[in-house]
């Protein structure tokens, strides 16, 4: 096995930037006005996904498909754990003096149904994202990184966001179910965007990465099954 200086470095960037996205970002929405698009409503973790998207590529492109399956792998464990202690520290009988009960459930008392149509939209979204970059790695000879980044991550938001608006929100009342498609094309839209902007920075740390670890890695004879760890 060989050793890698930033490896465990870039998976901890991973799972704290997914875990983040779930934790911090949901609970709030935002509403920005711009000049030419003019008012933009979202949901304020769209602001980390993406970035979870491009540490995705960053790693498939640097290390291969398999070591990227272990982070994926590890980043739906803290997305279980951080759901799972969430719940738990919500349903905690507060303290008398303690007034702060109904504000804690709005941030962090996500429902079972959203968390869960999250994880799986998360596991699949992020396979698929790796897989095409992978794929499209052999494709191109390894010219063209921007192809890669952007192709894999049109695929991998686009299962993502067809599949958790739907189980999560389709029948709950939360978003009108004929509004769906448009709140799944605007996520999509902005997603996508934010990786396009990420572009520049995603060929810097990529290109570094290579130097330092003497490893550009192309998936040839690899095992894409997403249900095993081996390198």
């Amino acid at each position: 096995m060989k050793n890698y200086r930033y490896y465990e470095f870039v998976m901890a960037a991973f799972v704290v930037v997914l875990v983040c996205s779930n934790l911090i970002g949901p609970a709030k929405i935002a509403q920005v006005d711009w000049p030419i698009v003019g008012t933009l409503t979202f949901g304020a973790g769209v602001l980390f996904f993406p970035i979870s998207y491009v540490f995705g590529d960053i790693l498939t492109e640097v290390y291969g498909y398999a070591r990227a399956r272990k982070v994926i792998w590890a980043g739906f464990a803290g997305l279980a754990f951080a759901s799972a202690m969430a719940t738990i520290v919500v349903a905690l009988p507060p303290a008398p003096f303690w007034k702060n009960q109904g504000a804690y459930e709005i941030a962090f008392g996500t429902a079972w149904r959203i968390a869960g149509a999250s994880m799986f939209a998360y596991f699949c979204g992020e396979f698929v994202n790796s897989y095409v970059l992978a794929r499209m790695k052999i494709l191109t000879a390894g010219r063209w990184l921007w192809t890669r980044t952007i192709g894999s991550t049109i695929f991998g938001e686009a299962v993502d966001s067809t599949l958790f608006y739907p189980l999560a929100f389709y029948g709950s009342g939360i978003i009108p179910d004929d509004k769906l498609p448009l709140v799944m094309l605007s996520q999509f839209v902005t997603k996508v965007g934010v990786e396009v902007l990420f572009t520049p920075v995603t060929y810097w740390v990529v290109a570094a990465l290579k130097r330092a670890e003497h490893e550009d890695y192309y998936d040839r004879k690899t095992d894409f099954n997403p249900f095993i760890l081996k390198s």
